[in-house]
Parts: C-alpha cells; structure tokens; sequence
C-alpha cells in the first residue's frame, strides 16, 4: 500500500512536516539567549529592551492563540500551518535584515504572528488523526520537538553564528521554513476523511464546527474555573522554563561565573536535552495511567524546586546549575499536561479553542516574565559589561530568578487546588470530556 493512502502512515508524515515547521518555530524564539551579546551591540539595548525585544515574539503569538483555535477548529491544519509557516519565514527574512531595533522589534513580531498558528494546528491535527488515549503521548513527543529546536538554539546555533554570522544565519532558517511549510500544505489535511482515507480505528469521527458554536464555547470557557487554573499553571511552566533557555539562563552564567557565551549554552543545552526527554516520557506516563492531574502536581512542585535554585544560593555548584537546568527542562512535561487536561474536558469539536485558550496563557507568560526580569536586573547594574553582556549583581538575578520560582509555586498551588478537588482525576473520561459543552 501506498504510503500516502494508509492513514496510519500518512499521520506520521503529516505530523513530522507540521513538527519541522514547530522545530523552526523554538530556534526563533528562543535563540536570543546565543545571539543576546550581538544584538545587544547592533541594536544599542539595555536589558529591559533586550527583554522586550525577546518578548516581543511572544507578544503576537500570545494575541493570537484563541483565533488560531477558531480557525483550526473550521480550516483544519493543512491551511493554518502552512500560511504561518511562509509569514515566520518572512519575518525572518525582514529580522536578519533589519537595522534598527525598531525593525528588529516589528519582524520578531511577524515571526511570533506565523509561529503562533503552529502549536494548535499540530494539537487539533492529533486530536483528528490519534486516539484520546494517544493525544498526552503525542502532546508529549511534540514538546520534544521543542526540546530539540532548543538544542539547535543552543551550542550549534552559537557555533554557526560564530562561522557565518547572526544574519546570514536567520536567514538559512527561513529558506527551511518556506520547504516545510510546502510540505505540510502537500500532507497535512483536516481528518483521514479529508484526505480520503479510511477511518483509523479508535479516532472519533470530528464534527463539523461553526463559528457560532466556537463563540459559545469561548464564552463557556471565560466562565469556566478549571480553565483558568489551568491556564495559571501554563503561564508559569511556559513561561519560566522559554525565559530561562531563550534568555537569561545564558547572560547569567556569562556575568555571575565568567563563563564565555558558548560554555554558558552548554548548560541551557541540557535544559534543552530536558525538554526532548521529559515530556513524551511524562505524557507516557500520564496516557498509561489515564491520570492528568497527579503527575501535573508533583510535576509543578518539583519544577518550583528546580527553579529555587539561584534564588537560595546565588552563586551555587556549576553541578547544582547543570542539574537545575536540565530538571527543569524535563519537569516541563508536567506543564504541558495542563493542554491535555483542558481539551479532555470539552467536546472533540472545540478541542483547537480549549488548548489555545491555555496555550495563549503559556505565551502570555513567555511575553510578561523576560520583560519583568529585565526591569528587575535594569535595577541591579553594574555598568560593566563581561564578554560583551551588560552586568548585573548577584543579588539581581537572584532576584529576578526569584519571580520565577514565586510563578511557579504559585502554579503549584493551582494544580494542587484541582487536584484535592476532582480526586477521582479521570481526565480521560467520556464524562470529563462532556461536561463543558456550550
């Protein structure tokens, strides 16, 4: 049989262009921890600037999560991914020709507005073409594709830097973007049916969704309490472990231990390695288990933890560093449970709006914790610079790490709230999944 025509093939393929487009998508956004020194110097930035500069990918990606899930709910996959793969190419482009930060603000800006689209469309593509009992795993293995573009973002984005440049080198990422994006518009399609196939046995059968019904399981949403728990525990998983590997986590290393940028990215590349592990196995766990909320919990817990670590020692191990990193990276699996938690709550029609609607929070969080880590270390410089990175005191990033670690045991809390309140913890249940209809 034909590749193409067995549906049970076809999805990994489909998949794997939607997943080249995601990798793309995390060397963007979280490359401006490698590139922060060089930018810095073009672009003449304090670290507020630079924070929001970061920020500001995250910003449009944030806004857009919501219409994103309308969207891929009505169009499908197939048009949303490809459309965002072509726009994140171009703001590429306009990113690495870009001579002032004001240019430099508004394409990493249309980079966030064609990467936004891509995470929802490849859930809703796995919630049409995967069993229920699949969709954490699947989740899981996709958020290991962020492990991996933030490994790319890492050590071998600083070693190919370093030999071509930071421009021409963005600008080979967006030669990529515009293949895959021809790759997922040539596989990707709304369910087996669409692309002619046979039903895959076990996936239901996705119904056909308006924009009227979308609107009233918005409005179900904004009133719905468990979402908002949800979404706070994503806000700060995504949040914090995207700031402590797209931003500051390198800066640190370079001021407090002297390190030079490319060691320092040694150590966010295992938080990276972290991420490609931690949440397929975590979502493997929580698919076998048929549980969500009891490994979220215990997942949270330790990542405020993990995170507490420069907080309480300022200057600890280099050890104690390399396995916070990489804790965390793993720890985020826990995270994004909280994607799998809110879609099993709601019917397979508004899947795309229920995860975007958590999924806007996470990059919400990605938007507002850089920045405000910014103005806090703004307030702690020391007017000196180390291997071109502006320096900040001890005290500062120990402060500044501190939001982070108050972010997360705040999210803790709200897993912990969900928990000792729905004991039986059955996510994966016909009722949890109809409960919340419009």
């Amino acid at each position: 049989m034909n590749v193409l025509s067995d549906p049970t093939k076809r999805r990994w393929l489909a998949w794997a262009a939607l997943a080249t487009v995601f990798l793309l998508v995390n060397l963007h956004r979280l490359s401006t921890a490698v590139l922060s020194d060089r930018l810095t110097t073009d672009f003449e930035t304090t670290a507020a600037q630079l924070g929001t500069l970061h920020a500001s990918f995250f910003l449009i990606y944030a806004a857009i999560q919501i219409p994103t899930g309308a969207l891929a709910d009505r169009v499908g996959p197939r048009y949303v991914g490809s459309i965002g793969a072509v726009v994140l190419s171009v703001g590429a482009v306009g990113f690495a020709l870009s001579e002032s930060y004001l240019l430099a603000f508004v394409s990493r800006g249309l980079i966030g507005l064609g990467s936004g689209v891509i995470f929802v469309s490849i859930l809703r593509f796995c919630a049409n073409w995967y069993r229920t009992d699949e969709f954490a795993t699947m989740a899981g293995l996709t958020g290991s594709v962020a492990g991996l573009g933030a490994i790319l973002a890492t050590t071998p984005l600083a070693v190919t830097v370093d030999s071509f440049g930071w421009r021409p080198t963005i600008v080979g990422l967006a030669v990529v973007g515009f293949v895959a994006g021809g790759a997922v518009f040539v596989l990707a399609r709304q369910s087996p049916a669409d692309a002619g196939l046979e039903p895959i046995d076990g996936v239901p059968e996705q119904p056909s969704v308006s924009f009227t019904e979308t609107g009233s399981y918005l409005r179900t949403l904004a009133r719905d309490r468990d979402q908002w728990l949800l979404s706070v525990v994503f806000f700060a998983g995504n949040g914090s472990i995207l700031t402590l590997l797209g931003l500051w986590g390198v800066p640190y290393l370079v001021v407090v231990y002297e390190l030079d940028v490319t060691t320092a990215s040694y150590f966010t590349l295992l938080g990276s390695v972290g991420l490609l592990v931690g949440p397929p196995a975590i979502g493997w766990v929580s698919d076998r288990l048929g549980r969500r909320l009891l490994p979220m919990t215990a997942g949270m817990g330790l990542l405020a933890v993990a995170f507490s670590v420069v907080p309480i020692f300022g200057t600890p191990p280099l050890a104690l560093i390399a396995i916070s990193y990489l804790g965390a990276g793993v720890l985020f699996g826990s995270a994004m449970l909280s994607l799998s938690a809110v879609k099993e709550r709601y019917p397979a029609g508004a899947s795309g709006v229920a995860t975007a609607t958590v999924n806007t929070a996470g990059f919400a969080g990605a938007t507002i914790l850089p920045t405000v880590m910014g103005v806090a270390l703004d307030a702690y410089q020391t007017g000196e610079t180390v291997e071109g990175t502006v320096a900040y005191t001890e005290f500062g990033y120990r402060l500044a790490f501190a939001i982070l670690a108050a972010c997360l045991l705040l999210a803790f809390f709200s897993s912990l709230w969900l928990l000792a309140r729905d004991g039986r913890d059955s996510s994966t249940s016909a009722d949890a999944s109809s409960r919340l209809g419009p």
